[in-house]
């Protein structure tokens, strides 16, 4: 499949580039410093573009059969989340791209306490601004005729180990028996791969977690 992945260069990025190429995927990565890639240069195509550039980023996915955005925002400027949710919306429609996944947040899931999670006691007052924008652009993605699908990810997800073994949720977050919630960015990058090739959740969020 013909995968375009923005935001190719971050943790959550290069983890779902990996698991694409093991697929057999041809890859157009999507960044703006071309030399964080260099290790993958024979492997892939690398578009040099921003998010923030609508026309650029037009031309960055033309030809695709999908994208994945794992796109994140710089600390301090979370509302550049929504711009750039817009401009990839815009930029698939432009370039007649009709799938779109994307890398969200966690903080809009709903707590076992009733709360979202962003909302709850215990969440990181540092992370609500980041969350609040995810969050935000989820609805511009709801509101989209596009084929959208926004993956959150388990309250903490962090470098691990591939297992391919994981539990799937909507909007609530999923959570072990000792009440925690927690995926691999590895497997994270699996069941992002597993919803661009087998498509369960069209116009929707999900969720996973161990």
């Amino acid at each position: 499949m013909r995968t375009v992945i923005i935001g190719a260069a971050g943790s959550i990025g290069k983890s779902i580039l990996e698991e694409a190429l093991r697929r057999g995927h041809q890859v157009t990565a999507v960044v703006r410093n071309p030399d964080k890639l260099e290790a993958y240069r024979d492997k892939i195509h690398v578009a040099e573009a921003s998010t923030l550039d609508p026309d650029a980023l037009t031309e960055a996915v033309r030809g695709a059969e999908a994208v994945i955005s794992a796109y994140g925002p710089q600390f301090g400027q979370e509302e550049e989340l929504l711009e750039a949710a817009r401009n990839q919306l815009e930029a698939c429609r432009r370039s007649g791209v009709s799938r779109l996944l994307v890398v969200g947040g966690a903080g809009s899931l709903v707590a076992e306490n009733g709360e979202m999670l962003m909302n709850t006691a215990e969440f990181p007052a540092e992370l609500r601004p980041v969350a609040q924008a995810h969050s935000d652009a989820l609805e511009i993605y709801k509101a989209s005729d596009l084929d959208w699908t926004y993956l959150s990810p388990a309250a903490m997800i962090e470098p691990g180990k591939r297992s391919g073994q994981f539990r799937i949720g909507m909007d609530h977050l999923v959570v072990d028996e000792s009440g925690s919630s927690r995926i691999s960015i590895e497997d994270y990058a699996v069941a992002m791969l597993d919803e661009l090739e087998d498509p369960q959740f069209i116009r929707a969020r999900f969720t996973v977690g161990y």
